[in-house]
């Protein structure tokens, strides 16, 4: 059972973007209104704005270790964030078109932009590395690969790409994955050999790959009515939970892709907009969805 447990409002624009939070306890959430807003499960209803920038944020990582904060912008600006301490913010104009993706491994903080690029970043002097461009479209998702040392990738030329990590080359690319741009990505959380994609072609898709390089479809359904903005999955690894334009959160049986649940906003007091984003928050039953329509909303799942 779920049920709706709170909706978070402050936001002055769509949400894009869910994260750990600095503190434990804590999620983020930034918006089109460029904040970066702080909030404590325990007391979820106030929420501490923790620092803004001048424009869209589209993207959003937490480095605790390092209390900083990390932001892409609708422009593909970097914004390096302290909010905790006297230390500058860093600001860098860098991908040409927004960032849609931000991802640590390591020491290393990648990051990918509209522009076709995808950016490694040293976290400890926050400068760019090295960049490698592999798309003539937008990059709109990252995620690590379960088994080997690559990043998946997906694009809006339709294109799913790994990317050797270390040696920053192209490993593998699966053109034509979806009908239209692969906007969320996620290694199955139990079987290593398995990958979720969805895409503004609304289909939800599985994937074997195992071979590497050599990925084989396992299946493919019409997930939702209009794009799959995000994928996620529970903590135990049983379910999966997918975010869409047509403003609702639907919950899949991981093991054999069935649908078990969908929230809305006539049954389930969910979103009005399109929901852009999902997070589970670590140690709790609860996960928090973001929208358009300016809120936060949390679940409880009983």
């Amino acid at each position: 059972m779920i049920r709706k447990a709170h909706q978070l409002t402050g936001h002055n624009a769509a949400i894009y973007a869910l994260a750990d939070g600095l503190l434990p306890g804590t999620f983020l959430s930034a918006a089109g209104d460029g904040w970066l807003v702080a909030w404590d499960i325990d007391n979820p209803d106030v929420g501490k704005l923790v620092a803004k920038t001048d424009t869209q944020i589209f993207s959003l990582a937490t480095l605790a270790d390092l209390q900083t904060l990390v932001a892409g912008d609708m422009n593909g600006g970097i914004h390096w964030l302290h909010p905790n301490d006297d230390r500058p913010n860093r600001h860098i104009a860098h991908h040409r078109k927004g960032v849609y993706g931000l991802l640590r491994q390591g020491d290393l903080l990648f990051s990918i932009g509209g522009d076709g690029v995808v950016t490694a970043w040293d976290i400890h002097t926050e400068r760019s590395i090295e960049s490698l461009q592999i798309s003539n479209q937008a990059l709109r998702a990252i995620q690590p690969h379960p088994t080997l040392p690559q990043l998946i990738i997906g694009s809006s030329d339709n294109g799913i790409y790994c990317l050797d990590a270390a040696t920053f080359t192209l490993a593998a690319h699966l053109p034509d994955a979806h009908d239209n741009s692969v906007f969320a990505l996620l290694p199955h959380p139990t079987d290593r050999d398995m990958l979720f994609s969805g895409g503004r072609d609304a289909l939800l898709k599985v994937w074997d790959i195992s071979l590497d390089g050599a990925w084989l479809p396992v299946g493919a359904q019409p997930a939702h009515w209009f794009t799959i903005n995000d994928i996620i999955a529970s903590p135990d690894g049983r379910h999966l939970l997918t975010a869409s334009r047509d403003k609702t959160i639907r919950i899949w049986d991981a093991a054999d892709f069935s649908l078990l649940r969908t929230l809305d906003a006539v049954r389930d007091g969910g979103h009005i907009n399109s929901v852009n984003r999902l997070y589970w928050i670590p140690d709790t039953p609860y996960f928090a969805s973001a929208s358009d329509d300016r809120a936060v909303i949390v679940w409880e799942w009983l």
